[in-house]
């Protein structure tokens, strides 16, 4: 069976991407190239920051239409990575709340990929 195990953003500038991703992974890319840098995941994905004018084909549009998801477990996880990451300065684009499936906040990444922490399904 074939199973997705790379997720790619367009972005405008994949070196200042891969600093921002850098920080906040706390790990170094496995690939870094002109147009594109790719960092390993956990469970064997990676991130894939491809520069947006050198996509082939191009993308019939850009904007929000998706979010990259950090699912972190244990008790005040979620509440912890806000913390953290509104001291590192990230741009909030939805403050710690509660919704249906728990607690959650929203990030935006330097060419405004949503990233999305919240809990894993229990």
């Amino acid at each position: 069976m074939t199973s997705p195990n790379l997720i790619i953003l367009y972005v405008k500038d994949p070196g200042e991407s891969a600093s921002f991703y850098r920080n906040l992974l706390n790990r170094e890319p496995a690939v870094e190239a002109p147009n594109f840098v790719a960092f390993p995941l956990d469970g064997g994905f990676t991130l894939g920051l491809w520069r947006r004018s050198k996509v082939e084909p191009q993308p019939s549009a850009i904007g929000n239409r998706g979010e990259v998801a950090f699912m972190v477990a244990g008790e005040n996880a979620v509440a912890n990575h806000y913390k953290d990451w509104r001291q590192r300065g990230l741009p909030i684009a939805q403050e710690l709340t509660e919704l249906d499936f728990g607690p959650t906040f929203v990030v935006l990444d330097p060419d405004g990929h949503r990233l999305r922490v919240c809990e894993p399904d229990k």
